[in-house]
């Protein structure tokens, strides 16, 4: 019993100074059409624990900073559920990754007049879509994304190993992902491999994480450059 509350007492500090003092604040850059001058990653929050102007490297085939394993401590609470939306958070690779990665997901990034930003993907045989409100942003609240901005998900195929993906044929159109089939109800999928698709549903960090963000991130997409800039606060729940 001591050993149990010392753990808890342990988890309750750690919970507590990390909401209490490390605001995530994020700067990102990306060109979507595969230039890579320019692309850079940057975020914040612990001084141990955030990268400056982070970018591919070529030669070790990974972020030159590792910026990809270090996001983790900003993703997870300390018992491991996800208190980032895990789509948002696989988008921030792009900067830090291979070209190949984005032909190999499909990214596609469009603006409408109204200022609405979509950003599709399909990463690991999961789809997802991150839809921005008309003044280009994503409000981060208790439950996840706060309406009208959206952050969606749906199990469209699988990968094994280096891949390639594998997508249900229900989702593709002359063999690549279709954005309007996968977010329609009425595609039905079904088994592909070992894995049964599923429908679309809202990508939200875990309910149960110890702790969640509020804030905003303020998103622009133009001339092919995509851009994504603020702070996000932890809170405990």
């Amino acid at each position: 019993m001591i050993r149990k509350s010392v753990i808890f007492f342990a988890l309750v500090v750690l919970v507590g100074s990390f909401v209490s003092a490390q605001d995530l604040k994020i700067d990102y850059q990306y060109n979507v059409t595969g230039v890579t001058a320019g692309n850079h990653l940057t975020y914040s929050g612990n001084r141990l624990v955030g990268v400056t102007n982070d970018a591919f490297d070529a030669v070790s085939g990974a972020s030159k900073q590792r910026s990809t394993a270090m996001f983790t401590y900003y993703q997870t609470d300390i018992l491991g559920k996800a208190a980032f939306p895990g789509g948002l958070r696989s988008l921030l690779l792009y900067p830090v990754a291979a070209d190949s990665l984005r032909t190999d997901d499909s990214l596609s990034v469009t603006k409408a007049a109204s200022g609405v930003i979509t950003i599709q993907y399909v990463h690991r045989g999961t789809a997802y879509g991150i839809i921005t409100d008309n003044r280009g942003q994503i409000t981060f609240d208790r439950n996840g994304i706060a309406a009208p901005g959206r952050s969606v998900q749906r199990v469209i195929g699988f990968i094994q190993g280096a891949g390639p993906q594998q997508i249900h044929a229900d989702f593709l159109s002359g063999g690549k992902p279709d954005y309007a089939k996968i977010w329609n109800a009425g595609t039905r999928g079904g088994t592909i491999g070992s894995v049964t698709t599923g429908a679309q549903t809202n990508d939200f960090p875990a309910a149960d994480s110890l702790f969640y963000y509020t804030g905003a991130l303020q998103f622009d997409f133009n001339n092919n450059i995509l851009k994504i800039t603020g702070t996000l606060k932890p809170n405990k729940r």
